[in-house]
């Protein structure tokens, strides 16, 4: 998996994922009629999910796995917050998920993709089901939008011309993981090609429309305060300015003060079985 710093990252992950967690529960009312009796969460970073889960399945045993133990705490603070049952297990992806043993429900919310060979990280996640169980992957997601094409300064369209750059830059960072595989991205076939039967895709829809409440609001300035950190040398220098005149907490213009800022993106989770 990349080395990135996630620990570093958790108050963004947790904020971000408080926001887009309606989904998840969009995702998981899909699942309901299958009563799963224990479900891993890989890669679950601060634990928003596994702990939606929880909640969801009360009955289950749910495990929050991660390769960092920092983000491992704050699941396990989340849980106690929320009075929800929730275990947690370090263990690296994909190489770690070997001791795990089975589940009947095995979720991964955008982690495979960080994963040099995509094929063999979905072939051991099917592994870790029982059989019948159900493997949930979230990859492919529409970019998100939260900013009017004009935006009354700077050039129209800086978002357009963010995710351009943001393809480049993922595009990138795949070719240089370690052991990277490139592989058409259709994971309904890669999943029946790790052996699963009964593959479906479904999207949901994120949406928060203006005027932004304050954690949503918040979720789209951290995302934005990294993207200008990312792209620092790639935009040009007006779409730069402009991102920092969003950026600036005290510009009534800004994404902290606007009153036009909403956030709008699409999940999508890929269902699939393992053959009783």
């Amino acid at each position: 998996m990349t080395h990135m710093d996630w620990a570093a990252m958790a108050d963004m992950l947790e904020l971000e994922g408080e926001t887009h967690s309606p989904y998840v529960r969009q995702a998981l009312d899909e699942l309901r009629d299958s009563r799963p009796r224990r479900i891993l969460d890989i890669g679950s970073g601060p634990g928003v999910a596994a702990c939606r889960m929880a909640e969801v399945f009360p009955d289950a045993e749910v495990t929050a796995v991660d390769g960092s133990p920092e983000l491992l705490q704050r699941a396990e603070k989340r849980a106690a917050r929320l009075g929800v049952s929730l275990r947690t297990r370090v263990a690296s992806f994909p190489e770690g998920l070997a001791d795990l043993g089975r589940a009947d429900l095995v979720w991964s919310g955008q982690v495979v993709h960080h994963v040099g060979d995509q094929q063999d990280a979905l072939n051991r996640l099917a592994g870790l089901l029982e059989p019948g169980g159900v493997l949930a992957v979230v990859e492919g997601e529409l970019p998100a939008r939260s900013l009017p094409r004009d935006l009354g300064f700077g050039r129209p369209g800086l978002q357009a011309r963010m995710d351009a750059t943001r393809e480049e830059r993922f595009s990138q960072m795949r070719s240089e993981l370690p052991g990277s595989v490139r592989v058409v991205e259709d994971w309904p076939s890669m999943l029946r090609a790790a052996g699963l039967i009964s593959v479906r895709s479904k999207s949901f829809l994120v949406d928060h429309p203006a005027p932004l409440a304050e954690g949503p609001r918040a979720s789209v300035a951290r995302y934005l305060g990294q993207r200008r950190t990312m792209l620092d040398g790639t935009l040009d220098a007006e779409d730069l300015a402009t991102l920092d005149r969003l950026l600036d907490p005290t510009d009534p213009e800004g994404v902290a003060l606007r009153p036009d800022l909403f956030l709008l993106t699409a999940k999508t989770v890929h269902y699939a079985h393992l053959p009783a």
